[in-house]
């Protein structure tokens, strides 16, 4: 669905009637008498009752819509409840509209923008605001694409004004604010559904081949240099994790690289690092039939670096980055990897593979070190790792695993301006020596416990002492039922964070 964002009051010949007007209000604000109308008197009254039957009460997340029969510009009055002036709310906020709006197939609609949004706070601009509520409403309106014979008709954009509810607030300086908020949040939340929709594509129409090429548009939009390393040369360079994971399929993995170099005077380099298993049947350690067909999201790493890439590319931070995403299929054949192999992986460190399931820390071992040999000195990995991590935090938050506190840190805050929550595990040494080998160097699997931890250590051996933090999102990557602005199926996860992160660095 696409947007088209305003602001101010409509000017003659103009929209001069809405499908929905959107009125953000607090449950203090729903108690308060007096004052100026909310949308009109009657219509206001109408609320009021609502309220005195307990049904809608100005709390987070609620919504109730009410017909205005011609007494205002807006055919429905869409009240949206919401907890204050944060971040946090302002994007439940936006969501929750985007969901009501989407059932009254809205598609030209005004949102009243309270005085204390507009002016915002210490903790939450008007630009931070405004962000915030945009990549809620944008977020919140998004479903998974489907696939049916019978295709739905191409719907018009949705017309989006915010009109400030005290017309004289700010003048062109607040409108100038807002208006590059509501951009800075496009920008998020456009990159973010990218990954969505790549997330959500079916396995047979993405294979490792196919997240190359959509890596290569991404390079070819924003001049970045990319590289494309396939099996030949992978094979050359001594991958034996990527070539030993890709091996038992019919479509080959690669290897993807793209370079962004925003501070040429700067020896310091981003490299971020994603898991892009397009799908995983577990290999010969084959994966239970159940929920199998959720594996298509095997590649929401690689799907969060290249959202992230294409935020980078617009807003062009003064950082470097190298991206890499290492691609493969897991599948069982007479040439799949077995458990009891020893590989060895590009960095020259053997792997004894006890549990082929255990397939994207051995892609992601081969990526790290591409990434280090290019530049990188400091390192992120983001992948769909482990089942414990959904044991330990449920679908709620992103598992973290690190050599470096303050790294970590810096992304948790970002995660935190993002909304996307972000645990911390311990990294003890005793948990490293369960990847401990007695046919090699380490092996892929500590076993059942801790296995959040082990899997992240199991990465970080191939980090070469450089700052790093492993992010586990095999939890919040996928999601069986939608809550807030994050959608059914892949989430996006990690999009708006590691761009809050990378931006913020310039």
């Amino acid at each position: 669905m696409k947007f088209q964002f305003t602001y101010g009051a409509a000017a003659s010949g103009e929209l001069s009637a809405f499908d929905a007007t959107v009125k953000l209000i607090t449950g203090e604000e729903l108690q308060a008498q007096g004052g100026a109308p909310w949308i009109h008197p009657q219509v206001d009254d109408e609320l009021r009752r609502l309220s005195a039957k307990g049904l809608f009460k100005g709390e987070k997340g609620q919504k109730v819509t009410i017909a205005t029969l011609g007494l205002h510009a807006g055919a429905q009055a869409l009240f949206v409840g919401y907890g204050g002036v944060t971040a946090d709310e302002l994007r439940e906020a936006g969501a929750a509209s985007a969901k009501a709006l989407r059932k009254l197939k809205a598609r030209r609609v005004q949102v009243l923008v309270p005085s204390s949004v507009l002016s915002g706070n210490a903790d939450c601009s008007a630009e931070r605001a405004a962000q915030s509520f945009t990549e809620g409403l944008i977020l919140g309106w998004y479903e998974r694409p489907k696939r049916k014979r019978e295709h739905g008709k191409e719907l018009e954009p949705v017309d989006v004004q915010f009109i400030p509810e005290a017309q004289e607030a700010g003048g062109e300086t607040a409108k100038a604010r807002w208006s590059a908020g509501v951009k800075r949040g496009e920008l998020f939340a456009e990159g973010t559904l990218f990954a969505r929709d790549l997330t959500n594509m079916p396995g047979n129409e993405l294979i490792p081949e196919g997240l190359a090429e959509y890596a290569e548009e991404i390079g070819h939009r924003y001049s970045f240099d990319v590289e494309i390393i396939d099996e030949f040369t992978a094979i050359d360079m001594g991958m034996g994790g990527l070539i030993g994971v890709g091996k038992g399929s019919a479509h080959p993995p690669r290897m993807i690289v793209l370079h962004y170099e925003g501070a040429p005077d700067s020896k310091d380099v981003w490299g971020i690092i994603g898991k892009g298993i397009t799908f995983d049947t577990g290999g010969i350690s084959l994966k239970r039939a159940e929920g199998m067909e959720e594996m298509i999201g095997d590649m929401g790493g690689a799907a969060a670096v290249l959202g992230t890439m294409r935020i980078i590319g617009e807003l062009k931070p003064k950082i470097n980055v190298i991206a890499v995403i290492a691609a493969a299929e897991n599948m069982p054949s007479d040439r799949a990897l077995k458990p009891g192999d020893v590989i060895v992986t590009m960095s020259g460190r053997t792997v004894e593979v006890v549990n082929t399931d255990a397939e994207g820390r051995l892609v992601l071992a081969d990526a790290l070190t591409t990434a280090i040999r290019r530049g990188a000195t400091r390192l992120i990995d983001i992948a769909t790792l482990t089942g414990a991590v959904e044991v330990a935090l449920g679908n709620v938050a992103t598992g973290a695993v690190t050599n470096d506190e303050l790294l970590l840190q810096d992304i948790i805050r970002a995660g935190r301006t993002a909304g996307e929550r972000i645990w911390p595990f311990p990294s003890y040494p005793e948990y490293r020596r369960q990847l401990d080998s007695d046919a090699a160097d380490l092996k892929n699997s500590g076993g059942r416990f801790a296995g959040t931890i082990t899997g992240g250590l199991f990465i970080g051996a191939f980090a070469e002492d450089l700052p790093w933090v492993h992010l586990d999102i095999a939890g919040t990557s996928w999601l069986k039922s939608s809550r807030g602005w994050e959608s059914k199926g892949a989430t996006g996860v990690m999009v708006r964070t590691l761009a809050e992160l990378l931006s913020s660095r310039s």
